[in-house]
């Protein structure tokens, strides 16, 4: 994990997992390594490139030991990949995974949904998982609907607090990411939570966010993250994604967007905008896909000539 400066921001894509895994028609390995690629050449150099998960549940999802051996190629990235179980772990550590993010649900009810387990399960799971791993492999702990669920509504925010009382001491060095899963979460929630837990685990060394865009405050609700201390981001190319159980959802904040605020801010991203904005508007028009976001279609228009009607 590269270090940030107090105000250089790091964005992870999450395009070729999070916001191709909803996608039905089947993605060709080399088309996504080459997305991988080109997000690397734009100056992406955290992208979660997979997810180790069943084949039969998600299919979009099965190469994810080719990409991770494909990335093994790659100067200057770090590849990670999403791992919702012990076992599944195992297999992407054995498979040559450099970057683990482990994800568990604050919510039963989705918790359940996905793994088949109470988020206490998924805790000893991954216990079981950081113990036999090598230190030296960094840890991604995503806690999923730390704010919303879409079975049970708005989250406690002492129930987050009171899974990562559990989770924070099993990998004290771990990044840790608080996700808005359905999109749901407001600014006001954002802050408070953030702040809520940066006080109560300042062990802690670095802090993320996931954002969905679902009613338009992704951007907004990553800038409160920012303001609360947050430096680690999550974003997909295009907005794709979307959360299933969650109407009107548009995916994940698009990456184009975050680091369109951010630069305009003055907050560096060490991503090139121009040589992103084509891998977006590529993975907006895979077929199947849910594409989000407002950059990419704002800078397309503006690059559009309009000339007055020949005589």
């Amino acid at each position: 994990m590269r270090q940030q400066s107090e105000r250089t921001v790091e964005i992870v894509d999450v395009g070729p997992r999070d916001g191709f895994q909803p996608i039905g028609p089947f993605i060709p390995t080399a088309e996504k390594i080459h997305f991988v690629e080109r997000l690397l050449a734009a100056g992406v150099r955290r992208i979660e490139i997979g997810s180790f998960v069943s084949a039969k549940a998600v299919p979009q999802l099965s190469d994810a030991a080719a990409l991770v051996a494909a990335s093994a190629a790659m100067t200057g990235i770090d590849p990670q990949v999403l791992v919702p179980t012990e076992r599944w772990g195992l297999a992407a550590v054995e498979a040559g995974a450099r970057h683990i993010a482990f994800v568990v649900s604050v919510s039963e009810a989705h918790n359940r949904s996905n793994v088949r387990r109470d988020p206490l399960e998924s805790a000893q799971e991954y216990a079981a998982l950081v113990a036999k791993v090598k230190p030296s492999t960094p840890i991604r702990l995503n806690l999923a609907t730390a704010f919303d669920c879409p079975f049970d509504g708005t989250v406690p925010e002492a129930k987050t607090e009171a899974l990562l009382e559990v989770l924070i001491p099993l990998r004290p060095d771990a990044e840790v990411a608080l996700c808005d899963t359905t999109g749901r979460a407001s600014p006001a929630h954002v802050a408070s939570l953030f702040s809520r837990c940066r006080r109560r685990f300042p062990q802690v060394r670095g802090w993320a966010f996931h954002a969905h865009d679902t009613y338009g405050l992704g951007t907004t609700n990553t800038l409160v993250a920012y303001q609360q201390g947050v430096r680690v981001f999550d974003a997909a190319i295009g907005g794709l994604g979307g959360c299933p159980f969650a109407p009107g959802a548009t995916g994940n904040v698009a990456t184009e967007d975050v680091v369109w605020m951010f630069e305009t801010m003055g907050i560096p991203t060490g991503i090139d905008l121009a040589a992103l904005i084509p891998v977006a508007r590529d993975a907006a028009a895979l077929p199947g896909a849910a594409a989000g976001g407002r950059v990419r279609v704002a800078l397309s228009a503006r690059d559009e000539r309009c000339y007055p009607p020949s005589d």
